[in-house]
């Protein structure tokens, strides 16, 4: 252990009960395949966390592992308490209405409203179809509006949602997530598809939110730049497995960097650098 609480490159959170655990995840997709590779990772409550690396690293995986949308080959993924493997059915969708979840392509329905797009986020606690924006409860719609407002968005509330920009777009993906009143937020290249102006406004956002509502978040991101100063917290991927996990609190972007080196000795020589 090194003076300043870190072990073997890792660094040790002081204080959040643990959220999401990784214990020892090997996923994989067929017999040639490695999407993750013996993964042990431990992420506390109202920790923000940048996952970065080469496309095929594993990130994506990462995340899917979450929310239950891929299962481990080996290993144990446990979330809110609750072993992901394990649960099926009604119990594997009430963990899920506590894992909010952003996407690079926004996945909003351009036809409807920007409003109507928000209240889908609240479908996992109201009972039956909705079949446009007057049929979700008052209180939905007012809960709606509010996100929107947080998001700088309130003013569209009623516009097509395919006529915004595509930083728009994202941040009206953000409100919808918040509607599902999540304890943890997935994002995945949530900003791969935006200008750099667009990328900060969409980062600066997610960190805002989570430092108000304590939500712990773990995003994947291939600007090293936006990582280091967003997240609390950087955890490098290569080939499956992780090789950088530090705050991001006197770490450098040299030391980021190399997660995305193909030279594996020449990686581990500037990683050990942060031990």
């Amino acid at each position: 252990m090194t003076g300043d609480g870190r072990v073997n490159g890792t660094a040790r959170h002081a204080g959040g009960a643990p959220v999401v655990e990784f214990a020892g995840v090997t996923k994989r997709f067929g017999p040639q395949v490695v999407g993750l590779d013996d993964v042990s990772l431990t992420v506390h409550a109202g920790e923000v966390v940048a996952l970065v690396g080469l496309s095929g690293s594993g990130k994506s995986t990462l995340l899917r592992h979450v929310d239950g949308l891929h299962l481990p080959t080996a290993g144990r993924v446990q979330v809110l308490g609750v072993d992901v493997g394990s649960v099926r059915g009604s119990a594997l969708r009430t963990l899920r209405r506590r894992i909010g979840f952003v996407f690079q392509q926004f996945e909003l329905v351009g036809s409807r409203t920007v409003l109507e797009n928000v209240c889908t986020g609240a479908l996992g606690r109201l009972r039956g179809p909705r079949l446009g924006l007057p049929t979700y409860p008052k209180a939905v719609r007012r809960e709606g509006l509010e996100h929107l407002d947080r998001v700088g968005l309130a003013d569209r509330a009623f516009q097509r949602a395919d006529t915004l920009s595509g930083g728009q777009q994202q941040r009206v993906a953000v409100a919808r997530a918040l509607m599902q009143r999540p304890e943890v937020l997935l994002a995945d290249e949530p900003v791969a598809s935006l200008d750099p102006e667009s990328s900060e406004q969409v980062m600066a956002l997610l960190k805002t939110i989570s430092r108000e509502n304590s939500l712990t978040v773990l995003c994947s991101l291939h600007q090293v730049d936006l990582a280091l100063g967003w997240g609390d917290r950087i955890v490098g991927l290569r080939g499956g497995r992780t090789v950088l996990d530090l705050p991001t609190a006197g770490l450098d972007r040299e030391q980021v960097m190399a997660v995305y080196s193909r030279v594996g000795a020449a990686a581990s020589a500037l990683l050990t650098t942060a031990r």
